[in-house]
């Protein structure tokens, strides 16, 4: 009986948005419309009730909405235990020589 109890007891999942803010009330909403337990919101985070969904179930959802507001190149989401994170690409330096391209070739040709 303990033992079922335990279970019973799981922790919340949370999904901690990042700079993804702008989007939290979207994503809020698409997890309330796809998953029956509750769904709560506060501050730059969503609690969503682990014993309706497992860790991994819910990355596979916050990724999905993502990928449907075709944010694929803007952000990704990372999972530990029982936290998902949306994190934002990190952008490359690049030099300047690279942006110039190759020169025109200088060779006649005998056509």
């Amino acid at each position: 009986m303990k033992k079922l109890l335990a279970r019973e007891r799981k922790k919340r999942l949370r999904v901690k948005l990042g700079e993804m803010k702008e989007e939290k009330g979207r994503l809020h909403d698409f997890l309330a419309s796809k998953l029956s337990g509750s769904v709560t919101s506060r501050g730059s985070e969503i609690s969503v009730d682990s014993r309706t969904i497992s860790a991994i179930k819910l990355k596979k959802l916050v990724n999905k909405f993502i990928y449907h507001r075709n944010l694929m190149s803007k952000y990704w989401v990372g999972l530990s235990k029982d936290e998902i994170r949306i994190n934002r690409f990190r952008r490359r330096k690049e030099n300047k020589e690279s942006k110039k391209g190759t020169p025109p070739s200088i060779i006649k040709h005998g056509f």
